[in-house]
């Protein structure tokens, strides 16, 4: 089974399509230029029913990250909050992995992303352990990254200014 060829239900701009239906454009600016922000959120069965894990904290990181990209949020953190809550309900799903993504669309092409509409979108879908079942078992071996991250303020939109060349 592929993710785009499932059942189901996906919220796209604040409404719920039908999985195979919530598509976009190939021109998407997000998809040329690498400019969206996302969030991965693990739900659990739990006796008391499906809890989300530190649901809220993940909300406030998607949105502190569309901050620093200069996207405005066309949706309030309550507003996203349900979606993530409806998308684990609506594909009846006791655990999932719920996606939540912000990014421009293809109302116009190019560098600048001034005159574009922030989309958002949630999905849920079922989606063992992460690193295998097998790891909850045997544990996993892991490495330190000799790479270094990007400082947190390298993609901050920054006062444009002219530079003047001399000849």
């Amino acid at each position: 089974m592929t993710m785009d060829d499932r059942d189901g239900f996906i919220w796209l701009d604040g409404q719920w399509l039908e999985w195979r239906e919530a598509k976009v454009h190939v021109l998407t600016h997000t998809l040329h230029y690498g400019l969206g922000v996302f969030e991965g959120i693990r739900a659990y069965h739990a006796e008391q029913g499906t809890a989300v894990f530190r649901m809220q904290e993940h909300t406030e990181r998607l949105f502190r990250s569309a901050h620093i990209m200069n996207m405005p949020m066309p949706f309030s953190k309550d507003e996203l909050n349900q979606a993530h809550l409806a998308a684990v309900s609506k594909n009846n799903l006791d655990s999932a992995y719920i996606r939540s993504m912000c990014f421009y669309g293809s109302e116009g092409m190019g560098l600048r992303a001034d005159n574009l509409k922030v989309h958002v979108m949630v999905a849920a879908w079922p989606w063992g352990s992460y690193l295998g079942a097998e790891s909850i078992e045997q544990g996993i071996r892991i490495r330190t990254s000799s790479y270094v991250r990007n400082h947190h303020n390298s993609s901050c939109k920054k006062p444009w200014r002219p530079v003047t060349m001399k000849r």
